[in-house]
């Protein structure tokens, strides 16, 4: 054989360009009100509280009006891009085209954002009021307390069964607008130690777990969420949102939206792939939210 040959050797790439792990775009967003606005700040919901019916002492009296107490909530924009340059000479030089690719993974990261919002609004200050000028906070009886269940206890059954003895007392229809969980994979796992999760005889025979996913248990919807580790983080705990579909609202003043172009100002005349959004997100109701202390070491 020639001692020229390995000339011809060749060197092989990759066909393929993969995402790396990360939450593909947002996983909460379908399980809260949302909406579309215009303007600097929109208002989803005007409120009217309840009132108590008068008690009839005398004939003919003259009436005594009963006014309804009322409030207005308010959600605010922001404004989100991400702009990927893409240069032609460099692509020139690659086996594949990785414009989709950037594109995808841009929109992921905007998801993202959008559970962020949606997790900070649940325990975050409310802007309510006429003109949005009063702040309201996250109620803290609506808290289920780090050591419920267990002294520095992740998430088990009895915090889960003490948050919707909460909800229940609320008088919220949760039937009709049940409870939703996000939860971390610490708290997956803490789950899996309870024998009233794990276990048929508990659940009517049934299994709550479904190839080790829990995806309901006493009426609350799971959803695997890590961004809860990091964004609602505290001092060696783990605040875990619970809510009702009505309780939190996402306002959408510009969707997703995405294009790819070239930038003819440039040297080299390089593709942008560009990924912009306008939202906001905001807590509708102090009674439809709340909070489960989780312990970190």
């Amino acid at each position: 054989m020639s001692t020229q040959i390995p000339t011809f050797f060749v060197q092989q790439y990759s066909t393929n360009i993969e995402l790396l792990l990360q939450q593909k775009g947002s996983k909460l967003r379908p399980y809260v009100t949302s909406g579309s606005h215009v303007g600097k700040a929109a208002s989803p919901v005007d409120q009217i509280g309840k009132i108590e019916a008068q008690l009839v002492t005398s004939r003919f009296s003259p009436m005594n009006r009963v006014d309804a107490p009322t409030d207005r909530r308010w959600v605010y924009p922001s404004d989100y891009d991400l702009p990927q340059l893409i240069d032609e000479f460099d692509r020139l030089r690659l086996v594949v085209d990785p414009n989709s690719q950037y594109v995808t993974n841009a929109g992921y990261a905007l998801g993202r954002k959008m559970d962020e919002l949606i997790i900070d609004s649940v325990l975050g200050t409310a802007k309510t009021g006429e003109t949005g000028g009063t702040s309201t906070s996250f109620d803290t009886a609506n808290e289920v307390d780090v050591a419920v269940g267990g002294a520095n206890s992740k998430l088990n059954v009895q915090k889960l069964k003490a948050v919707k003895e909460i909800a229940m007392s609320k008088n919220i229809d949760l039937d009709n607008d049940p409870l939703h969980i996000a939860v971390p994979a610490a708290d997956y796992a803490a789950l899996w130690d309870e024998i009233q999760v794990v276990s048929g005889d508990f659940n009517g025979g049934g299994a709550v777990l479904k190839d080790g996913k829990i995806e309901s248990y006493l009426g609350i919807s799971f959803h695997h969420v890590e961004l809860v580790e990091t964004q609602a983080a505290g001092t060696n705990e783990v605040n875990l949102p619970v809510w009702t579909m009505s309780g939190l609202y996402m306002g959408l003043w510009n969707d997703i939206t995405t294009s790819i172009t070239k930038r003819n100002d440039i040297q080299g005349e390089p593709w942008q792939a560009y990924c912009k959004a306008t939202f906001g997100a905001t807590r509708l109701d102090e009674d439809k939210v709340f909070n489960i202390e989780s312990y970190r070491a």
